[in-house]
């Protein structure tokens, strides 16, 4: 009997829109009443309005009436919504499907509905993730990881060698070395950080690609151990042109670079395949001034003009530098910062860094110094009275303009650093007169006593 209750109860709250109506007289009377009773006293009365049989028999065929009402699946999506824990989001999101199937395909409504299901997915990403509370910091192997607050970024996790999706995963960076990798792999990391490595050792590996052979390595990868053969298809072996060890798909990813052996030697700057670790040295390594050409390759001097140029303009700016040093207005406008990206270039002429060779290559090098030379030059020679104050006169010819030792057209004394045009100097046959003076002072004075000119 209950049973019958609650099927009648159904059947009234769902009426089936095909069964007959009642007699149209008695539903006319119906409507006749139920609009008296709504209308206030004394307003015209409604006329009933015209309902035409085919209008009834087009909704019949077109509308599904047998599929769920529009206000029930809203209702339904919002109460899969207020789902808590994970049971109940597993089974919002199960029924969230089944709305989604039952729904006309490409309405408004089946939308709102897939965008319910993501947020219920990532809701139950946030209750399942146990990373969410992990501190910010830590310290593996030397790396330093920080944990990324950014969620629209996607990043490649260099453990596993998978997406990382910012919006649903928690993932680290090293600060050392930029290695990031998912925080579920931060235990699985078997790598050292690389900056160590620059900081014990900062010096390139000058041999082009130093290749010892597979079997050196005992058929396995120079990193993780892997086993890897040259021709097999699930672990083939990938030289690296920097080492030239080989290395398993997991620790290279053919990416591109620079290598400083092929640059030092035969000034060939065309990238080759390197491993991760290589990359991230290399990309730590690439603004260190610890290439000191002289020593490795003297000869390079002789066919890259660009060397030349640059030697030349970085020993004039060296010596520019006691001008500054010496100078107020020099040191209030800072002007040696101008070199703070290669600072090396007020410190020594023959230490190069594979940055500084790269811009040479490019040209942007010689511009950018060509501009500070001559922005250097005319504040000595120009816009400074007490730097104009330190010039030279020629005491060969005794004629022209105040000379500077960074003029192109000048010589200076090894001895005394008394500065004279080029032609007087390698014309005249005798010894620079300054030398001569200093001399002859220190022997008209005694043995105890000292001059300075």
């Amino acid at each position: 009997m209950e049973y019958n209750d609650k099927l009648a109860r159904f059947r009234q709250s769902h009426l089936n829109p095909f069964n007959k109506p009642r007699d149209e007289k008695s539903s006319r009377e119906d409507r006749d009443d139920l609009a008296s009773k709504d209308s206030p006293p004394g307003s015209p009365r409604c006329e009933p309005e015209f309902h035409c049989p085919e209008r009834v028999m087009d909704l019949g065929v077109s509308e599904d009436h047998f599929s769920r009402p529009v206000s029930y699946v809203v209702r339904l999506l919002q109460g899969l919504f207020l789902a808590s824990d994970i049971q109940q989001l597993r089974q919002a999101i199960e029924e969230c499907k089944q709305v989604i199937l039952e729904l006309p395909e490409n309405s408004d409504q089946q939308k709102d509905a897939v965008i319910r299901l993501i947020h219920l997915r990532l809701k139950l990403q946030e209750l399942k993730d146990p990373h969410e509370n992990e501190p910010n910091l830590r310290i593996l192997l030397e790396h330093r990881f920080y944990k990324e607050k950014s969620k629209s970024v996607k990043q490649v996790c260099d453990k596993c060698n998978t997406f990382i999706w910012g919006l649903i995963h928690t993932w680290y960076t090293c600060t050392g070395c930029y290695y990031r990798c998912h925080s579920k792999c931060l235990n699985l990391i078997t790598k050292p950080c690389v900056r160590s490595k620059v900081s014990h050792q900062s010096e390139y590996e000058l041999s082009i690609c130093p290749e010892t052979g597979l079997d050196s390595q005992d058929y396995r990868c120079a990193e993780c151990r892997a086993p890897i053969a040259l021709r097999a298809a699930p672990n083939e072996a990938r030289q690296c042109d920097y080492t030239g060890q080989y290395y398993c798909s997991n620790c290279h990813w053919n990416d591109l670079a620079v290598i400083p052996a092929r640059v030092i030697h035969n000034w060939d700057f065309e990238p080759r395949k390197v491993s991760r670790c290589s990359m991230r040295y290399l990309a730590l390594m690439v603004s260190r001034p610890v290439l000191k050409l002289r020593e490795v390759n003297p000869l390079l001097f002789n066919y890259v003009e660009e060397l030349v140029e640059i030697r030349k303009l970085r020993q004039d700016i060296l010596v520019m530098k006691p001008y500054f040093i010496t100078c107020k207005e020099a040191m209030e406008a800072r002007l040696l910062l101008q070199l703070q990206d290669r600072q090396h270039f007020v410190e020594n002429d023959d230490m190069y860094s594979l940055q500084d060779l790269l811009d040479m290559s490019s040209g942007r090098l010689s511009l950018s110094l060509t501009e500070i030379h001559t922005m250097f030059a005319k504040h000595i020679k120009l816009d400074c009275e007490r730097c104009q104050a330190k010039g030279f006169v020629c005491e060969l010819c005794k004629e022209g303009d105040v000379l500077f030792p960074f003029d192109s057209h000048t010589s200076v004394c090894q001895d005394c650093a008394a500065v004279f045009h080029r032609d007087c100097y390698y014309d005249n046959s005798t010894s620079c007169p300054r030398c001569m003076r200093l001399n002859l002072r220190k022997q008209e004075q005694g043995p105890g006593e000292e001059s300075w000119q």
